[in-house]
């Protein structure tokens, strides 16, 4: 099981570091701002300095280096969960949450900030702009959440 959890975790950093890559030193999404593709979706050029939709803004050196702490002390606790996880749907979602918060671990140690792009938008409601680790967190998370709450009371009593 740990190979399963990891091994996500390796192809979700690598996906993540990979775009983010390709929109910062192909594209130049930095310099351009954004760049319309849907009616409903973009590519917006964010350097985000706070967690989860920009809440708890780091604005200094000492905010920055404790979200990369508190940030690498819950992706070293999904480690080790992944470690002693039995379920493979768990693993899986587990390495989904600690490949994207290595992902942006990397960033905030990097840049000083989370590289986020991806737009959605709805006439002039605008949604939150977020990345390929952000992504694979929420879903990772969701997954975990939705097993939680609907997991078959037989299969939580026989772990």
């Amino acid at each position: 099981m740990k190979r399963l959890g990891f091994g996500v975790a390796a192809i979700v950093f690598i996906l993540d570091q990979l775009v983010k890559y390709w929109i910062m030193n192909v594209v130049h999404l930095a310099e351009r701002g954004y760049i319309e593709l849907l009616p409903f979706f973009r590519l917006t050029y964010v350097g985000n300095i706070g967690v989860s939709m920009g809440l708890f803004r780091a604005n200094s050196d000492l905010g920055r280096w404790a979200l990369v702490a508190v940030t690498g002390a819950i992706a070293g606790a999904v480690a080790v969960w992944i470690g002693r996880e039995k379920a493979r749907i768990d693993v899986l979602a587990l390495g989904l949450v600690l490949g994207g918060a290595l992902g942006n671990i990397v960033d905030r140690v990097r840049f000083g900030y989370v590289v986020d792009f991806l737009h959605f938008f709805w006439g002039e409601h605008s949604f939150w702009v977020f990345n390929v680790a952000d992504a694979a967190i929420t879903a990772g998370v969701l997954l975990l959440l939705s097993r939680a709450l609907f997991a078959n009371k037989n299969e939580a009593l026989s772990r």
